[in-house]
């Protein structure tokens, strides 16, 4: 819809002031100051996208989101450091069979070109 679409740009043209503030303001103002006029932005930029209907998806998107990392079971500290040790140990075995793969194919030129020991 063309509204939804002023609305979006609206929405980036607040972001955009909220910056521009926070360098119009450098010399001017104090630091709260100038993060206040981002914060403004964002938020007023944030009010107006949520009555879009993109907004809209994207805010129950988000909030779907939230909701599925409160339901994850994050490792034990002990699963951590076992998995942290597993990976070691696994990089560590490629580590030198690469190595052996590569000393095995230089031998294998030095061979095929006549400069073998």
């Amino acid at each position: 819809m063309m509204i939804d679409k002023i609305k979006l740009v609206f929405s980036l043209l607040f972001v955009g002031f909220g910056v521009t503030g926070f360098y119009l303001l450098e010399e001017k103002q104090p630091m709260v100051v100038r993060i206040l006029a981002v914060l403004a932005g964002l938020i007023a930029a944030a009010v107006l996208l949520s009555t879009t209907k993109s907004g809209k998806e994207f805010f129950a998107f988000s909030r779907d989101s939230v909701a599925e990392a409160k339901r994850v079971v994050w490792p034990s500290r002990r699963e951590t450091i076992q998995t942290t040790v597993a990976v070691f140990v696994l990089v560590l075995v490629m580590a030198i069979f690469m190595w052996i793969v590569d000393v095995g194919f230089l031998s294998l030129v030095k061979a095929l070109m006549g400069r073998g020991a």
